[in-house]
């Protein structure tokens, strides 16, 4: 690239193959001097992450890298930023897509390309995000985000030690995109593709949406991309939930309350809540643990829950000043006199949502007057029956 000028990067995502394959091809015919990196994780199980780089300009390489540390990520990255760092300083590709390993989280790789360093160099100097794409095949999309088989079931995982499941791996690469590669088959029925756009639109409604095909692609997936903002957009901590709503029979259904849960209720209404939607997040408090902000993730009928540190309202006011501006903005923005910034806040989304079922629900999981009453004292005795999934209560 000239001096000052950097090498613009669109990192590719999807589980969808087929799909992801199709958008790379199609950015590679109408991206001039584009180049495409991809990592082949299938014989990581043999020590090796197989490496290949091509473009349009009809060159091909191919060589196996060697795992770092027995971790295949660790190999990706190891071996990444400096390909993409030689491709810059050549100066011959005016766009590098990265082509993502099927269960690939997306954030992970655009971070450690937005804040990595090659060579003694920062990527930053080099190379800029351009945009994020996650490839999906509308009319497979709600089956996949029902799925609860694990990504090593199909050989997409990303670390031995990887127990995500499809549903969670595709909600989050939908989520964190700025532009969403839709594949529309002719053979596909007209209702699940318009469901499963809807669905998209629900989970990520500030993404682009594109059908492959159309020309839209390299436009939408060039667009630029606020590496910090979408961190905030996908933390549980900052996140800001979908507006409820209704189309195509998916709905997204919001839920906030101050008080907090019964610890004990709650774990018992997991069963239910959880395959109630197929996906859910947010964040919530239990009143065994007070102080403790809960992430809620779900997907597939599995659930993550991530202590996502300390409510502020919890904290003296001179610790404030260690949490970040845009942690501080949203306390602030929800704060109440009482409870501070502790408050729960959970999104559900389904085909054939359920709404009032959910909701009552989750308000009989919330303490009652007379538990209330006892303080947090008190609640601190309520039987700590996430332990399976937290630390236990200190």
């Amino acid at each position: 690239m000239p001096d000052g000028i950097r090498l613009p990067v669109v990192v590719v995502s999807g589980l969808h193959q087929a799909q992801r394959r199709r958008a790379v091809r199609e950015l590679l015919a109408e991206v001039p001097a584009a180049v495409v990196l991809h990592h082949d994780l299938s014989a990581a199980g043999d020590g090796v992450v197989a490496r290949r780089i091509w473009d349009n300009l009809g060159t091909s390489h191919e060589a196996r890298v060697p795992l770092v540390n027995g971790c295949p990520c660790c190999a990706l990255r190891e071996d990444l930023l400096p390909e993409l760092a030689r491709i810059a300083a050549a100066g011959r590709h005016r766009l590098a897509v990265v082509e993502l390993w099927g269960g690939c989280d997306p954030q992970v790789t655009t971070e450690t390309i937005a804040a990595g360093e090659a060579g003694g160099q920062a990527m930053s100097e080099v190379t800029v995000i351009a945009g994020v794409v996650t490839a999906v095949d509308a009319a497979r999309l709600i089956p996949g985000l029902s799925q609860g088989d694990l990504l090593s079931d199909h050989g997409l995982h990303t670390a031995p030690d990887d127990e995500r499941t499809l549903a969670e791996a595709l909600a989050r690469q939908i989520e964190y995109a700025s532009a969403l590669a839709v594949a529309v088959a002719a053979e596909q029925g007209l209702d699940d593709i318009r469901t499963g756009i809807a669905m998209l639109r629900h989970l990520q409604p500030s993404a682009r949406i594109v059908r492959l095909g159309a020309g839209e692609l390299p436009g939408a997936a060039r667009a630029g991309f606020d590496v910090l903002a979408a961190a905030h957009r996908v933390s549980p901590a900052l996140a800001r939930m979908p507006q409820e709503d209704q189309a195509e029979g998916v709905a997204t259904m919001v839920w906030e309350a101050r008080r907090p849960f019964h610890p004990a209720r709650l774990y018992e209404a997991l069963d239910l809540l959880v395959p109630a939607a197929q996906r859910s997040r947010g964040r919530f408090w239990l009143a065994n643990r007070p102080q403790v902000m809960l992430g809620w993730d779900a997907a597939g009928g599995s659930l993550a829950v991530e202590d996502c540190g300390p409510w502020l309202a919890c904290l003296p006011d001179e610790e404030w000043d260690r949490h970040s501006p845009e942690r501080r903005a949203a306390a602030a923005a929800d704060w109440d006199p009482r409870w501070g910034d502790r408050f729960q806040l959970l999104a559900f989304t389904a085909q054939d949502l359920d709404t009032v079922g959910i909701r009552e629900l989750l308000d009989s999981c919330l303490l009652t007057d007379g538990e209330l009453a006892a303080g947090e004292e008190g609640w601190k005795t309520l039987p700590d029956e996430f332990a399976e999934l937290l630390d236990p209560v200190p």
